[in-house]
């Protein structure tokens, strides 16, 4: 044992007084104390629970924005977000898909067909629970490269992760991997279109394209969050027919592009502005579309105010990779009201629509689980 120069102090001292004739000091007892054992590093996580959402788009001066403007002429999102951020806030990571770049604080804000939107919606997702967001979408340009750029610097902020654009040629190519219960998780994201918009020259990076069926793009970005240490990557792909109940061709066959890959384990889909089906693919799940999650659209005749939040529980398996283990479904609505707008659990005849669209594809023989909350 190695002792310290202030408990040597005392020996020197009775050695230098000692009577003993050959001068030797007296031995000291042998230490009976147990030598010191560092603490066993925890046991690695087993399972973790993800949810996902499907389109925050804030449609300007509409009951959303209305319900939502303090009176000194800010905004507070909050409220619409209130009845369901339990069920965010109890994952172990929580994803959603900001459809829309944001504007400066105080706007101007715009809205369809070409949105700014206002950056609280950002605060609010963040303050109901939500870890990261997908940012790739047909609407990434419609406030230029300056847009993106103010979303994702207001999304860090707001400590939220994101993935899909990007501001730095760099970023683009840098995993976004976040933890999820103690797991790292990789969150990839593509989008089939910009709606027109070129992206700008020597800037091709800032979006990722995902032009359905090719998802190659979406898959090299796997294989980097795959490669950074992700056990379980997440692609968010925004694609392909709006109001459409059934995926189309392209978008099956650039799902089935993603699950064949070993780095993908999950596919989220979003655009259709309607709940689309969950499926089992090979033993993996892909929710089509998640339909719209914050939203008021003016375009009626469609049940673009019917929602829904997945839920998929991973399991690490005897091989030590994760698989999910439970997939639910919990049917959600879209409240508007004369001057609010709250996101709510459905109600009994939202519950059956819904539940009969995600069925669509053999969910529920699959093991899809639809669940009120």
């Amino acid at each position: 044992m190695r002792r310290s120069l202030a408990s040597l102090v005392p020996l020197v001292l009775l050695v230098a007084c000692s009577t003993d004739p050959v001068g030797a000091p007296a031995s000291s007892p042998p230490s009976t104390s147990a030598p010191s054992t560092a603490p066993a590093p925890p046991a690695p996580p087993e399972s973790f629970t993800l949810v996902a959402t499907g389109d925050v788009l804030i449609h300007q001066d509409r009951a959303l924005t209305t319900g939502a403007q303090q009176p000194d002429g800010s905004y507070d999102f909050s409220a619409v977000l209130a009845p369901v951020a339990p069920l965010v806030e109890a994952a172990d990571l929580a994803i959603c898909h900001l459809e829309t770049p944001v504007a400066p604080a105080g706007g101007p804000y715009r809205g369809y067909p070409s949105f700014a939107v206002q950056p609280a919606i950002v605060e609010a997702l963040a303050g109901a629970g939500y870890d990261a967001c997908s940012t790739a979408s047909n609407h990434s340009l419609d406030a230029g490269t300056e847009g993106l750029v103010r979303t994702l610097d207001t999304l860090d902020a707001a400590g939220l992760a994101h993935a899909g654009t990007a501001r730095t040629e760099a970023e683009a190519l840098e995993p976004t991997v976040v933890d999820a219960g103690g797991v790292p998780v990789g969150l990839v994201a593509g989008t089939f279109s910009l709606n027109g918009v070129p992206l700008p020259a020597g800037r091709e990076w800032s979006v990722d394209l995902a032009p359905a069926p090719d998802v190659d793009g979406m898959l090299a970005a796997a294989a980097r969050a795959r490669a950074a240490g992700a056990e379980v990557v997440v692609a968010a792909l925004h694609c392909c027919l709006e109001y459409r109940h059934d995926p189309t061709e392209a978008q099956v066959a650039a799902v089935e592009a993603l699950l064949a890959s070993p780095d993908v384990d999950l596919v989220l889909g979003h655009h259709a502005h309607v709940v689309q089906p969950f499926e089992e693919i090979a033993g993996e799940w892909v929710a089509y579309g998640l339909g719209n999650h914050v939203a008021e659209h003016a375009t009626r005749g469609y049940p673009t105010e019917d929602s829904v939040l997945a839920r998929f529980t991973f399991t690490r398996g005897d091989d030590g990779r994760f698989t999910v283990t439970t997939a639910q479904a919990v049917p959600l609505a879209i409240d508007v009201g004369g001057d609010s707008v709250t996101v709510r659990p459905a109600d009994p005849e939202t519950y059956a629509r819904v539940a009969d669209v995600l069925d669509r594809r053999g969910g529920v023989a699959a093991g899809l689980e639809v669940v009120p909350h």
